[in-house]
């Protein structure tokens, strides 16, 4: 845990220091794994060099993405649930009209 200068801890809600090592982690880690899925699925399905190269940068992209999300849930919280619309009834029809 951290301490500030009166030697109190700080509630982990409020420790910006380990939400910021938890997602730079999370980047490193996603972003590697990603761009070697990338690497390996361009070499499995590509032949030429600028689409494996496409391959290892859209892996790239997709890591960074992810880890994105997550670290905005780590640091705002879980998004509000979106409630489902209200659809409303169809008007019923007229005797003489379908």
């Amino acid at each position: 845990m951290a301490e500030d200068s009166t030697g109190q801890i700080v509630p982990p809600k409020y420790d910006v220091n380990a939400k910021w090592d938890a997602c730079l982690d999370l980047t490193v880690r996603r972003f590697v794994y990603s761009s070697l899925a990338g690497a390996f699925s361009g070499l499995l399905f590509f032949r030429s060099p600028v689409t494996r190269w496409a391959s290892v940068a859209f892996g790239a992209g997709v890591g960074i993405g992810s880890a994105y999300t997550d670290c905005s849930h780590i640091f705002y919280g879980s998004p509000a649930k979106l409630a489902s619309p209200k659809i409303a009834d169809p008007p019923a029809p007229q005797d003489g009209q379908e």
